[in-house]
């Protein structure tokens, strides 16, 4: 139906149950044709976010189907392969694979061997596997899928090229990116030849391009294939679509990476007006975009925003979501991070036990966000000085990682950073040093060579040098850090001026007060051009100065 396709889906809701009222009279209860009007109101309920009562009519709709002689119609198949798509909306991933792996039994009976249909069954299955992180899984069926597509369909058809993007979509989470580059510019080879020059499913391509120079920390390339796809869906999408709500969604969260807070919350502030108009009041969308935008004041300083806009994102996810699905369990894990930073321990301990709590529930027990949710409530401990505690949840992380990641994946580099952190609060700067270069280590093989993560390392090692009271080294360092960020950064990123306070502090333990002094005065003309008068680093900042200045 056009209205549902246009994302219209009140009109379109009214329509199918305006069908399935005409065919309730027309037809016997358990009519076969009354399975379809069943499963199309379903679907606009999907769409809509509604989980609970799409679920509930594509059942309805799998009854009739079930009466029916054929025990192994397609479309049976279909019935298990929608309700799979409900359940993996609602996170509840060993059921959506139950619905998904059953579709996928009958359609082997059903259909010819390579059939697409078969194909989109080992993609649907490769999709909860993503989602539970059993990358390698995700990758077999993904390729499995690839394998009946080249044979079933015409070398530039456009579902080869979605295809390319989900294999390359697992390499980007494995921190595989320089497998992941190539593969979706071939699908985006393939999409232009395939498709009209503003076809949806280029803005889509352009979409996943962005994505990994996102993660690679290149955001001008982001951004730019970020906008190309926002141009298309422009054109061929009505205003208020969802899709332009995530296009926009997309493009503030680069704004925000670059530190550019303004243009990060105009972009996320118009994604939010979208989807108010495209969506239901409690789509789980909404609750990503309030999530957004507080993570932008968050940015700022400005915690009691963020800390408003946060808990608005968990009331919508809490109304819209089951219980203990994953997306509350973020909700749960931004709220803590912003009473961590607000210096708040015991509410961000909390709320990030509740966060584990969820996530030991809906996850399998060596996710990755596992292994995130260990990493942050060690965080917490190193803070409150409970190294101990602190060392435990943080070598616990690091486990979980091992297992469930590459060898060279960037996370690892995170928990041998944090290990490191550890040590150093425990001034034993060897140990931390040693966890540092390993951190290091694994960044250099995954990361390109201007990544911020790499420049955010060398700083890291910088401190270390710098209390070990080798501060030739601890400058080397420094610098090699700020050179990084400068290449990736806007020239007024806050982050700038917290490496230029870095190298003032050596400069200033090496008694050079003058280049002390210019440096933390740099550090001074970007706080004051990016953050708020009243952030806690400014203050900070200028007391440095005035206690500078008294010893010359």
């Amino acid at each position: 139906m056009i209205e549902d396709q246009r994302g219209d889906y009140p009109k379109a809701l009214s329509s199918y149950e305006r069908s399935l009222e005409i065919y309730k009279i027309a037809l016997p209860s358990n009519h076969p044709d009354l399975a379809t009007p069943y499963n199309n109101i379903a679907m606009v309920y999907s769409h809509m976010g509604e989980y609970s009562k799409a679920l509930s009519l594509y059942e309805r709709s799998l009854e009739i189907l079930k009466i029916a002689p054929s025990s192994n119609h397609p479309l049976l198949a279909s019935s298990y392969n929608n309700i799979g798509m409900v359940y993996h909306n609602m996170g509840e991933y060993s059921k959506a694979l139950s619905s998904y792996e059953r579709s996928l039994e009958i359609y082997k009976i059903a259909l010819p061997p390579n059939h697409p249909l078969l194909a989109k069954s080992y993609n649907n299955i490769a999709s909860v596997y993503y989602n539970m992180s059993e990358y390698l899984k995700a990758l077999s069926s993904y390729e499995k899928s690839l394998e009946i597509y080249k044979i079933a369909l015409p070398s530039n058809h456009p579902l080869l090229a979605t295809s390319y993007n989900n294999i390359v979509m697992v390499y980007n989470s494995m921190g595989e990116y320089s497998k992941a580059l190539p593969s979706y510019e071939r699908s985006l080879e393939i999409y232009k030849i395939a498709l009209p020059p503003n076809h949806p499913l280029l803005a889509k391509s352009y979409n996943n391009i962005a994505s990994v120079y996102y993660n690679m920390g290149g955001y001008s390339k982001a951004l730019s294939s970020y906008e190309r796809s926002l141009e298309i869906f422009k054109i061929t999408l009505p205003p208020n679509h969802p899709d332009l709500g995530t296009s926009y969604n997309n493009i503030g969260g680069v704004y925000d990476k670059m530190g550019e807070y303004s243009k990060a919350l105009s972009s996320y502030e118009r994604s939010l007006e979208i989807r108010k108009i495209a969506l239901p009041p409690n789509h789980p969308d909404f609750a990503q975009s309030y999530n957004n935008i507080a993570s932008v004041y968050h940015s700022m300083g400005k915690y009691s925003k963020a800390l408003s806009s946060y808990e608005r994102s968990l009331e919508i996810y809490k109304i819209a979501l089951p219980m203990n699905h994953p997306d509350l369990a973020t909700s749960y894990n931004n709220i803590a991070m912003l009473y961590y930073n607000m210096g708040e321990y015991s509410k961000a301990l909390s709320s990030y036990e509740r966060s584990l709590e969820i996530d030991r529930i809906a996850l399998p027990p060596n996710h990755p966000d596992l292994g995130t949710s260990y990493n942050n409530i060690g965080g917490v401990y190193d803070n409150m000085g409970e190294y101990s505690k602190a060392l435990s949840s943080y070598e616990r992380s690091l486990e979980i990682y091992k297992i469930a990641l590459p060898s060279n994946h960037p996370l690892l580099a995170t928990s041998y950073n944090n290990i490191a952190m550890v040590y150093y609060n425990m001034g034993e700067y060897s140990k931390a040093l040693s966890s540092y270069e390993r951190s290091l280590e694994i960044f250099k093989i995954a990361l390109p060579p201007n990544h911020p993560d790499l420049g955010t390392s060398y700083n890291n090692i910088g401190g270390v040098y710098s209390h070990m009271g080798e501060y030739s080294k601890a400058l080397s360092s420094y610098e090699r850090s700020l050179e990084i960020h400068k290449i990736v950064l806007p020239p007024n990123h806050p982050d700038l001026a917290t490496f230029y306070n870095s190298i003032a502090m050596v400069y200033s333990h090496m008694g050079e007060y003058s280049k002390a002094l210019s440096s933390f005065e740099r550090s001074l003309e970007i706080l004051r051009k990016s953050v708020p008068s009243t952030h806690p680093h400014l203050i900070i900042l200028k007391r440095n100065i005035e206690h500078l200045k008294s010893r010359f």
